[in-house]
């Protein structure tokens, strides 16, 4: 199965989607902050990388995000975020915010493995 990366700063949310990636095949990898999370990510080539948005700052993860990209990492990014619900702004994925796919917390475990499922299988056709 898929080597996976998971990227957050709240340890439930780690160990929550850890348990249901790996109850379904996954290998799983995490860090807690955006260096050790870049560091994982290139350290260990996963094949999907879920990101949160607010970690130590607000904007850690857009910011992390657009790194992998600047640094040719094309890895799908699933990023987790409830600031669309704080501040009432739907974001849409574009160049600002490199990421395939945005999912708002919190997060069914049905609805995590279908997102990562998708994400996998559109990342395998190219």
């Amino acid at each position: 199965m898929a080597k996976i990366a998971i990227i957050d700063d709240d340890p439930d949310i780690l160990d929550a989607s850890s348990l249901v990636l790996t109850s379904k095949g996954h290998e799983v990898i995490t860090a807690n902050n955006p260096d050790d999370g870049y560091k994982i990510v290139v350290d260990n080539s996963p094949d999907l990388i879920i990101l949160d948005v607010m970690m130590n700052e607000p904007d850690d993860g857009f910011f992390l995000a657009q790194k992998f990209r600047k640094n040719n990492i094309t890895t799908p990014i699933i990023m987790y975020t409830s600031i669309s619900k704080t501040i009432g702004m739907d974001y849409g994925v574009n160049e600002m915010v490199p990421v395939d796919e945005y999912v708002e917390k919190p997060i069914s475990p049905a609805q995590l493995i279908q997102k990562v499922e998708k994400l996998l299988h559109k990342h395998i056709e190219r």
